[in-house]
């Protein structure tokens, strides 16, 4: 590894912009800020629509004729 050409590495506060939560990672950075973190992702907090998902799949069969099997 040449010395001096690399990036330092440093611990990184990652704050979400949208619930608040912070945790640290490695970045290049010293602070990062993230519009969604897993704390407040309806992925991953289990609080998902499907309905909405649901709908616009039917709106495409019609829209192309598409019989659902």
């Amino acid at each position: 590894m040449k010395k001096g050409i690399h990036p330092t590495h440093n611990v990184a506060k990652v704050v979400c912009t949208s619930c608040g939560n912070e945790f640290e990672t490695g970045s290049t950075k010293k602070e990062i800020r993230v519009d969604t973190c897993s704390n407040c992702h309806p992925f991953y907090t289990g609080k998902q629509r499907f309905v909405q998902a649901q709908g616009r799949v039917e709106k495409f069969n019609r829209k192309y004729g598409l019989n659902e099997k």
